[in-house]
């Protein structure tokens, strides 16, 4: 099922051209990357879904219907300049955001009160906002934004401020949420994070999306036959090379020798066989190219 779709959509403000005709497509429990460089057009998107401005060209579809206003219940936002009232208290300031969402008292503070154990913050309930630190108040608003069960959630940047412990009990209760059939869409810059998560993604660069897919596929598009040999030490790999198999690069590992080799289609098993007549494989596997390499050549070549 298609949770967001936007087609074509288009937005200028003066003589900037902040989108121009992107289409990207949501489907339900899919964790949707939307990547690109500063500027690219990422924010007027995001705020596009979030009907905080509209499309000069263009249409928002949520749920096979036309965006309209009473579909901001629906989706859950996490801004990447996050902001809470600094003298409210924590557990007011939690229960006041939950209420905007159309939640009741009651259900609000149960919710939240599982959410602040499992988030080790309940001690800080009935303390004033501007007394958390920034990861502590980060956390109150990851759990502001999902508490309603939207069908989309939008992070920017969720992992921006938090110490490696936090970002890992982020990125799993977002793995959680997808798991439970919430469709989430992840705008950041930390490509390690994109290949942990993300299915899918998009790439906009200069307000034209220049890149979408699978991550998998995506991968799979832009590798270039390279491919990772452990041996043992005392190998003698350039003895061994076949036609259509040319030697990158090699060190010398403790007890092994790393081979990185290019191996034109077709000769892998050549080249295994021919190996084994002389001695033993470790290890063998494709080197794939990383997110962060196809990020990069991507945005230069559009350049």
């Amino acid at each position: 099922m298609t949770i967001l779709e936007t087609k074509e959509v288009s937005k200028t403000y003066a003589a900037h051209k902040a989108l121009d005709k992107v289409s990207v497509c949501v489907e339900q429990g899919d964790v949707f990357g939307l990547l690109g460089p500063n500027g690219a057009g990422k924010t007027t998107l995001i705020r596009m879904i979030n009907q905080i401005t509209a499309p000069d060209e263009g249409e928002i579809f949520f749920c096979g219907n036309r965006l309209r206003a009473q579909d901001v219940h629906h989706i859950g936002y996490l801004p990447e300049e996050r902001g809470l009232y600094k003298k409210m208290k924590v557990g007011e300031q939690a229960v006041y955001l939950a209420q905007l969402k159309g939640m009741d008292t009651k259900t609000a503070k149960e919710k939240l009160k599982e959410w602040f154990t499992r988030f080790d913050i309940m001690n800080w309930w009935d303390k004033k906002v501007e007394e958390l630190s920034k990861g502590m108040a980060q956390k109150v608003q990851f759990i502001t934004t999902v508490l309603h069960e939207p069908k989309l959630l939008i992070f920017d940047e969720p992992f921006s401020g938090f110490d490696p412990l936090n970002a890992n009990l982020l990125k799993e209760e977002i793995l959680n949420l997808r798991d439970k059939g919430a469709s989430i869409i992840f705008s950041t810059h930390n490509m390690s994070s994109v290949e942990e998560i993300c299915d899918k993604i998009a790439l906009i660069n200069k307000s034209k999306k220049i890149l979408d897919g699978s991550v998998k596929e995506i991968k799979q598009r832009f590798k270039k036959n390279l491919y990772e040999l452990v041996l043992p030490k005392e190998a003698a790999i350039e003895d061994m090379l076949v036609e259509g198999c040319y030697l990158q690069d090699k060190l010398r590992a403790g007890d092994t020798l790393v081979v990185k080799l290019s191996i034109d289609k077709g000769r892998n098993a050549e080249l295994l066989s021919n190996i084994l007549k002389t001695t033993d494989i470790i290890s063998y596997r494709e080197l794939l190219p990383s997110m962060n390499e196809i990020f990069i050549q991507t945005v230069q070549e559009n350049e």
